[in-house]
């Protein structure tokens, strides 16, 4: 199998990637908007979707505010306006991704795809060239992880570094078909990372853990901070020099707690399946947005701009690197905040903060009378790849007993409530909880956070 990936492509995204570090904000910026007016007019030309909205403003002129905002769900519902090569079918995909052993394959031997967790309520597919997997490939390897810009370089000694990424690995997500590509792209990767499931019971995922002593582990907030409690209880003995989060939100008491117990550093990331390195921290502490690669607008309930300092409603995404699946004021949802000023670590990048996922770990009384840690992440990918269910809200009432919600009413939403149940019982019981009572309504409105997003695991 060959992977998507162009050593040209890549040399010269990590070429400009590096020399961003010594422009100003204003060239930043100036950089930004060239790419912007390239890609407008790119889609005045080559998208159904787009250009239409596009062909009444002059081609000097094109201005990204004047443009709809859309969400995934209408992009979803207009899939082959949307995508620019008519090679690429909605059906096809939904049959790629429907095979996990296709993950990381390319599709029609030139596309990168994952599809998103379904995190607000609808799931996703997303479609990716040599080109955008050059950005990614860059902005990972240059900002993401400063200190080790060669991770996976071919010529690294397998000794270098040992990466253990703990999430989902049996789906087409960004995090695992990334790391799969990797593994693929440079064999010696095979031996130093590993991907270890969160779906399996924590007991199991510890003792792989061990057996494979990472120097660094690249995982979820609530993951770690579980992963931290094992190493407290000395279930888990192993002695990273990293700890690189993303996905959730990483407060400063979970940061605190896994750098205290694992007596190393936590490095976080944003991410999102629609874009797979948006904003990277330096080395005080911020999250710097690639606002070379994107364009970030935040915005209140009426898609109104607000001023630095404020907490947006939602944001904008503008992807500048994407043409086959463009994503142009793609409403996220999710709230950030950009600082005013410029970081102290020198970089021309804006500063943000970001309110995302922060489910918390649910612990179950387990069949041997010890407690059973059930991750969040585990629980809501069980909940959609098993039951098919993406909007719910599950909490925990007491150490016995879950209460599974949706918002949906009539026999539908029976059958899927039920099927819901018999998914989580099952997943419970492999955890090995004991006696667990599982309770479930219909027609109960979803509760969101500060985020603005549905907080979907809620432990007691």
């Amino acid at each position: 199998m060959n992977p998507v990936f162009s050593n040209f492509l890549l040399g010269m995204a990590s070429l400009d990637v590096a020399m961003v570090g010594c422009l100003s904000p204003a060239q930043v910026a100036s950089r930004q908007q060239v790419r912007l007016s390239m890609l407008l007019n790119f889609l005045a030309q080559g998208s159904t979707l787009y250009a239409r909205h596009l062909c009444n403003q002059p081609g000097s002129s094109l201005q990204l505010h004047k443009l709809p905002v859309f969400n995934k769900v209408e992009l979803m519902e207009r899939f082959d306006e949307w995508v620019v090569d008519p090679q690429i079918t909605l059906s096809g995909l939904q049959d790629f991704v429907a095979d996990p052993d296709r993950i990381a394959q390319p599709y029609l031997g030139k596309y990168v795809v994952w599809e998103s967790s379904g995190s607000s309520g609808q799931p996703a597919i997303f479609v990716q060239d040599a080109y955008a997997m050059a950005i990614y490939d860059a902005l990972e390897s240059l900002r993401h992880i400063p200190r080790a810009p060669a991770l996976f370089a071919a010529d690294m000694p397998d000794s270098y570094q040992r990466v253990a990424f703990v999430g989902v690995t049996g789906g087409h997500f960004a995090s695992i078909v990334q790391m799969r590509r990797m593994q693929t792209l440079y064999p010696w990767a095979t031996q130093a990372s590993c991907n270890i499931s969160v779906l399996q019971p924590m007991a199991s995922l510890v003792r792989e853990l061990n057996a494979f002593q990472p120097t660094i582990v690249a995982t979820y907030p609530s993951v770690a901070i579980a992963l931290a409690d094992q190493q407290e209880r000395a279930s888990l003995h192993i002695a990273p020099c990293a700890f690189w989060t993303g996905g959730e939100t990483l407060s400063a008491a979970a940061r605190a707690r896994v750098t205290e117990v694992m007596h190393c550093a936590v490095r976080d990331h944003y991410g999102a399946s629609e874009f797979l390195s948006i904003a990277s921290e330096c080395s005080h502490g911020h999250l710097h947005a690639n606002t070379d690669w994107i364009i970030l607008e935040p915005v209140d309930e009426n898609f109104h701009p607000v001023p630095p300092g404020q907490a947006s409603a939602t944001t904008l995404l503008t992807h500048l690197g994407n043409r086959i699946q463009p994503l142009v004021r793609y409403d996220m949802g999710d709230q950030i905040t950009v600082l005013a000023g410029r970081c102290a670590c020198g970089s021309a990048l804006p500063v943000i903060q970001v309110s995302g996922r922060s489910d918390a770990p649910v612990t179950l009384c387990g069949s041997n009378g010890e407690p059973v840690v059930l991750l969040p992440l585990a629980l809501t990918t069980v909940l959609e790849e098993q039951a098919g269910i993406y909007e719910f809200q599950l909490h925990q009432i007491d150490h016995h007993t879950l209460n599974l919600q949706i918002p949906q009413t009539g026999g539908h939403a029976d059958i899927a409530l039920q099927r819901g149940c018999r998914v989580l019982k099952d997943f419970v019981a492999l955890q090995g909880a004991g006696s667990v009572h599982i309770t479930s309504q219909t027609g109960v409105p979803m509760q969101r956070g500060k985020s603005g997003k549905t907080q979907r695991v809620m432990a007691a």
